[in-house]
């Protein structure tokens, strides 16, 4: 840790540009170095100049496997180059204030670690669940000062929420325990902060995306241990970028569509005397079609065959992209998005259908990309986000035109980032 005045010469000398080339690219370097120095004067107008360390943790996307984790399926995730950072000093009790940008300041006790309804929905209550969840593993915690700056926006299906559980993971791991918290760990203390405090139920993915960094194929067949492979493949070197594309719709009133998803793949399961469909045989399951369609509806079947296929489709990405298959890549992306557009249902919310904004940036960019890329639906989907892999040649004019329909700055051209939470030392 160093104080605030050292702190920014440093930066301005040149000797954080590792991270920054290492975490956003060298041509971003000189706009990082700006953010953090803005990042460091905002602590200091708040807090005043004292000893801290800068911490960093990124935002995630999907790659293939949507809506599989929740029912204990196989997901690729990587995490990218939108973060989140804060400013960090050591608080002389145990006091934890966080103040992140455009929000209120969150003050509270490490002590305090009760659940409280009320609280459900806000920032204090993730922070809570990830001291919770450190102390009930055995870890450390403690006081500290956080100045926070998002950089992964929210709603933007790039998990901002699971950015910010893993930021704070890492500052208590730096603070208070040398380190000694590995990212899956951390991953899983952002799932049960979420699950038990801040009240959404998730699956593992966002938090392990975020946590792990780079992309890594993840098996939930068991989630308390899941099983991750990491995959090394640069998409970028086999000539695509990785485009998301904000369609500004809101996720105010689609609780209820993303929690029928879950229900109606578990009601499949529930048929068979499962919880969950990762725990149900396929086979059975074609052969008990009629019956179920009888029990639980044909919107439900649909939705538990997207997730047996889908399954398979990650296996298939897998393999593709560990072989530098990019035809192969491409087509299972091309595949996911049409399973989840028919199968899965989730491109649009069927209470409100006069708002298709994912429809609509989907048919624009296949319009825009012909033969220069794919799309799909992006994360929970309904509203919000798509995805494409666009060729390197093209992205520019991709970006251009389809924020002539969404509005400039509505097109993130992303990195894959190769690490998750850290500590800049």
């Amino acid at each position: 840790m160093t104080d605030t005045t050292n702190l920014k010469k440093q930066i301005a000398e040149g000797a954080y540009d590792i991270y920054f080339e290492r975490l956003y690219g060298d041509e971003q370097r000189a706009f990082q170095k700006q953010r953090y120095t803005e990042v460091i004067e905002g602590f200091e107008k708040r807090f005043g100049e004292t000893s801290v360390a800068v911490f960093s943790a990124p935002g995630r996307t999907e790659i293939c496997g949507n809506h599989t984790d929740h029912q204990n399926g196989r997901v690729i995730t990587a995490a990218v180059d939108l973060d989140v950072v804060a400013v960090v000093a050591m608080s002389v009790d145990d006091t934890i204030r966080m103040y992140s940008e455009g929000y209120d300041e969150t003050v509270m006790k490490a002590t305090d670690t009760d659940i409280n309804t009320g609280e459900y929905g806000t920032t204090k209550a993730l922070i809570k669940g990830m001291v919770a969840a450190s102390k009930s593993r055995g870890y450390k915690t403690g006081g500290f000062t956080a100045y926070v700056r998002g950089g992964v926006p929210g709603g933007s299906g790039l998990s901002s929420s699971a950015a910010f559980e893993v930021l704070t993971g890492t500052i208590i791991n730096g603070l208070f325990n040398d380190f000694s918290i590995d990212p899956e760990t951390i991953a899983a203390m952002g799932r049960e902060a979420e699950n038990r405090y801040f009240g959404k139920p998730c699956g593992l993915m966002d938090q392990m995306g975020c946590s792990v960094g780079g992309m890594i194929k993840i098996d939930l067949a068991d989630p308390d241990n899941a099983l991750i492979q990491k995959i090394d493949t640069d998409i970028t070197s086999l000539g695509y970028s990785l485009c998301i594309v904000d369609t500004k719709g809101s996720h105010a009133d689609l609780t209820g569509e993303y929690a029928a998803v879950f229900e109606e793949m578990r009601s499949v399961a529930k048929y068979f005397g499962k919880d969950l469909l990762g725990e149900t045989d396929e086979e059975l399951f074609k052969s008990s079609i009629a019956a179920l369609r009888d029990a639980v509806g044909d919107r439900a079947v649909l939705r538990a065959l997207h997730w047996y296929n889908e399954n398979r489709r990650v296996d298939r990405m897998a393999d593709a992209l560990k072989a530098g298959d990019i035809d192969g890549f491409l087509a299972c992306v091309k595949s996911s998005g049409d399973s989840s557009y028919r199968f899965l249902q989730n491109v649009y919310s069927v209470k409100n259908p006069r708002e298709q904004a994912v429809a609509l940036a989907l048919a624009f960019s296949e319009e825009i990309l012909g033969s220069n890329g794919v799309c799909r639906v992006h994360g929970g989907g309904f509203a919000g986000t798509i995805q494409a892999f666009v060729k390197n040649a093209a992205a520019a004019d991709y970006k251009e035109r389809i924020e002539g329909y969404f509005g400039e700055g509505s097109c993130y051209v992303l990195r894959i980032r190769s690490v998750g939470g850290i500590m800049m030392k």
